[in-house]
């Protein structure tokens, strides 16, 4: 009975780790790259942080949002995006709160790169 039991825990565990592994792989994770006006960088970093924190408050696929600027250049903003999968990607692009924000943007954004990347690897410490 006891090697039964340890059986069905190594597979369940062994299956665990596959759904893990399998939804890892379906994530998207991009990179913003942003060069933002520096005239305008305070009003740009507002409509940014509201962005990011509605769609995290109101969007299941959204994932993880950081958001970066560079030291010697503070009008240099890379994002960290992490989506459930490209259809959550693709639906946060048609919300309204995104709609807003590119538009309140658009004069202030200099230029936008966007880069998909793959995770490779991820350390957290618990809270």
């Amino acid at each position: 009975m006891r090697k039964t039991s340890f059986i069905i825990l190594l597979i369940t565990a062994c299956l665990w780790q596959q759904i893990a592994i399998a939804q890892q792989k379906e994530q998207m994770v991009r990179l913003a790259k942003i060069k933002v006006d520096a005239a305008q960088l305070p009003q740009y970093q507002a409509a940014l942080k509201t962005q990011m924190q509605t769609a995290i408050a109101q969007e299941p696929g959204v994932l993880t949002y950081y958001a970066v600027a560079d030291k010697k250049d503070p009008s240099s903003i890379t994002i960290l995006e992490i989506y459930a999968d490209t259809t959550a990607y693709q639906h946060h692009i048609t919300t309204p709160h995104f709609k807003a924000y590119k538009e309140a943007v658009k004069n202030m954004v200099l230029s936008l790169e966007l880069v998909d990347v793959s995770l490779i690897g991820a350390a957290v410490k618990p809270n």
